[in-house]
C-alpha cells in the first residue's frame, strides 16, 4: 500500500466545485474528508449533497435481497455469519424452489424495488447453480421486465457470467469487501485477485459490475480510501457500502469499530470519489448510522429495502416513511407521485378544495397526537 498523506488544504465546497466541472478527487484529498472534524461533518455534507443531485437528483434506488440458499458456506472469510466455522445462530438452509424465491422477490417488488438481487452463500456457483439461478431470471424478467435483476453467487468459473446473462440478468455483484491491503487479514481461502477477476468476467459478459465494500473490520482510513480508488479503477457501477455486523459467534464478534459520524463521513468520501456511481446503503445501516440515516440519503442514492442475507433490517415502512419525509422520491415512482400530489388534495378530495398545501402521502401517514397521563399531576412516572 502507498503511504498517501491528507490534503490540509482541502475545503469540501470547493472540492465539489471542482468535481462538478470535471475535475476529480485524489487519494489525499480523500483522506483529509475521511479525517473531516465532527463539527465540520454538515458542510461535508453539504458539499457531497451536490454532487449526489447533479447525478441522481432526489431520487432513491430500492433493492431487495432474495437469499437463495443460506449458511454452510466453505469460505473462511471472518466479518460473515455464513462462512466455515461461524457459530452465528442463523437461518440456514439449501436453495429456494423458483416458486419460492418468486415468491419473496415479489414482496419487494411490491414494495416498491426496482433492483433484484438473487444471492447464494458458497465459494461459487456450479453449472447446475447457474441454471437454477438462470430460471428464476427469466421468470423475474418474464414477469417484470422493467425491474432489473443481478445476481450474486460468488467466484465465476469461464462461461458462467455469459450464461447470467443469457438468461436475462442485468448485473453480477461480487464485493472487493476491503482494500487488497489488508484483504488477507479477513479471508484466506481465496484472494484479492480472485475477486477483482470475478467482477471483470461480469464486465466481459456485458453485466453492469456491482461491487463495494464492508467498513468496521479494523481497517485503516487509508485501507478505506486504497479500497474507494480501487472500486472506482474496477469501473463498479453500483457500489454498496455495508457496516460491519459484529454477529456473535464470528471471529469479529464484539468489534464495534464504527460511530454515526464516521460512517457519514465515509458516504461522503464514497461520494467524492465516486460522484457519478451509485451509492448504496447496505448491511448495517441502521444499527451503525442510527439516527443518521436520513442525513445519509443526502450522499447515497440507494438503500436495501427491508432485510438483509442473514440480519432483519429496519421495517420497509420505515424506510419509505423515511424517504418521504426527507423529500426524496423512489427511482420509477417519480411520475406516479407527481401525479399523486397534483391530483389529490390534504382532505383526500380534489386538489384545490383546502388551502393546506400537504399531500394525501404527508396527510394519510400523519401521527395523530397524544394526550399525555405521565409524570407531572399524575401518579405514573415521568417519561425521563
Amino acid at each position: 500500500m502507498t503511504t498517501v498523506n491528507p490534503d490540509q488544504n482541502v475545503n469540501p465546497g470547493q472540492l465539489a466545485e471542482s468535481i462538478l466541472n470535471g475535475g476529480a478527487a485524489t487519494e489525499a484529498d480523500a483522506l483529509t474528508l475521511l479525517a473531516t472534524p465532527d463539527e465540520e461533518l454538515f458542510g461535508l455534507v453539504h458539499a457531497g449533497s451536490r454532487l449526489r443531485r447533479e447525478h441522481f437528483g432526489m431520487t432513491i434506488k430500492l433493492n431487495y435481497l432474495v437469499n437463495l440458499k443460506s449458511g454452510m458456506c466453505p469460505e473462511s472469510c471472518t466479518y460473515c455469519s455464513q462462512s466455515l466455522g461461524s457459530k452465528a445462530e442463523i437461518l440456514k438452509y439449501s436453495w429456494l424452489s423458483t416458486d419460492e424465491a418468486m415468491e419473496q422477490a415479489s414482496m419487494g417488488i411490491g414494495g416498491g424495488a426496482s433492483r433484484v438481487c438473487l444471492v447464494a452463500s458458497g465459494r461459487g456457483p456450479s453449472r447446475r447453480d447457474v441454471g437454477r439461478v438462470g430460471e428464476i431470471v427469466e421468470r423475474l424478467k418474464d414477469e417484470n421486465p422493467e425491474v432489473e435483476v443481478c445476481a450474486c453467487l460468488g467466484i465465476l468459473k469461464e462461461g458462467q457470467a455469459e450464461a447470467l446473462k443469457e438468461a436475462g440478468a442485468d448485473a453480477y455483484n461480487h464485493n472487493i469487501n476491503t482494500a487488497e491491503s489488508f484483504h488477507d487479514n479477513i479471508v484466506k481461502t481465496h484472494t484479492y485477485e480472485d475477486r477483482t477477476n470475478t467482477v471483470e468476467h461480469a464486465k466481459a459478459a456485458g453485466l453492469s459490475p456491482c461491487s463495494g465494500l464492508i467498513v468496521g473490520l479494523g481497517e485503516s482510513d487509508e485501507q478505506i480510501v486504497e479500497a474507494l480508488f480501487a472500486l472506482k479503477a474496477l469501473g463498479s457501477e453500483s457500489i454498496p457500502i455495508n457496516f460491519l455486523v459484529p454477529f456473535d459467534g464470528t471471529p469479529l464478534e464484539g468489534q464495534w469499530n464504527l460511530t454515526p459520524m464516521q460512517c457519514m463521513k465515509i458516504v461522503a468520501t464514497a461520494r467524492f470519489v465516486c460522484p457519478d456511481r451509485e451509492i448504496r446503503l447496505a448491511g448495517g445501516r441502521e444499527i451503525h448510522l442510527k439516527s443518521l440515516q436520513p442525513m445519509a440519503l443526502q450522499l447515497a442514492n440507494s438503500i436495501f429495502l427491508g432485510d438483509y442475507l442473514t440480519a432483519e433490517g429496519q421495517a420497509a415502512a420505515d424506510d419509505l416513511a423515511m424517504i418521504r419525509d426527507n423529500g426524496f422520491t423512489i427511482l420509477g415512482q417519480e411520475d406516479e407521485e407527481a401525479r399523486t400530489e397534483e391530483s389529490v388534495g390534504c382532505c383526500g378530495a380534489e386538489a384545490g378544495c383546502c388551502s393546506d398545501s400537504k399531500t394525501t402521502a404527508e396527510a394519510a401517514t400523519h401521527t395523530d397526537p397524544v394526550i399525555r397521563r405521565r409524570g407531572a399531576g399524575t401518579a405514573e412516572v415521568a417519561n425521563a
